[in-house]
């Protein structure tokens, strides 16, 4: 077994009371919500959007005062709907440094997708509620565990989901900056 994330978006087309009462009946308790705003980049010696599915991004997450650097690199590469990601993030002490240090190695911003999210967390799934500026409310199912396999980590998610009895908007399957960049 090792350590496996696998996450499920949805478009929220009602309130998120009656998700938030399953939530609370199952045990989960909302956590404190918070404001991110995230910054993507381009590479310069890679065109992230080059490719005909994008599956890697690059951004700076400022935070409730705290920063941090991503990367993410989706699987499979090549498939319209990916399964799983690749993802290193280390903090940054000062965020416009990094924004600036990125700048000058030319690298271009992309977009900004400004959000407030309240994570809330029962049975080893994170359940987040999104809302995001000029895109609306999601929510995010995220395994975050132990599993053998991708497909065992994604059985256990739609479980849950199942479970909740809940009938929720389209799933997405593109991230929030796709969504800002019309990519979809």
């Amino acid at each position: 077994m090792e350590y496996t994330e696998v996450e499920q978006k949805y478009r929220l087309l009602s309130p998120p009371q009656e998700l938030k009462a399953k939530l609370t009946a199952r045990g989960a308790a909302a956590g404190r919500p918070t404001r991110q705003v995230d910054t993507y980049y381009n590479a310069p010696h890679r065109d992230f959007l080059g490719q005909e599915v994008v599956s890697e991004w690059l951004r700076v997450r400022v935070e409730d005062g705290a920063a941090s650097l991503n990367f993410k690199r989706f699987h499979p590469l090549a498939a319209p709907v990916k399964t799983h990601c690749d993802e290193y993030e280390s903090t940054v002490a000062d965020p416009e440094a990094v924004r600036r240090l990125l700048s000058s190695l030319d690298f271009a911003e992309l977009t900004v997708v400004d959000k407030t999210r309240e994570e809330w967390h029962v049975d080893g799934i994170a359940v987040a509620f999104d809302t995001v500026a000029d895109l609306g409310d999601f929510v995010e199912f995220e395994f975050k565990g132990e599993a053998d396999t991708v497909d065992q980590a994604t059985a256990r998610l739609d479980a849950f989901i199942a479970a909740l009895e809940i009938g929720l908007g389209p799933r997405i399957h593109l991230g929030y900056p796709h969504l800002t960049l019309g990519l979809e």
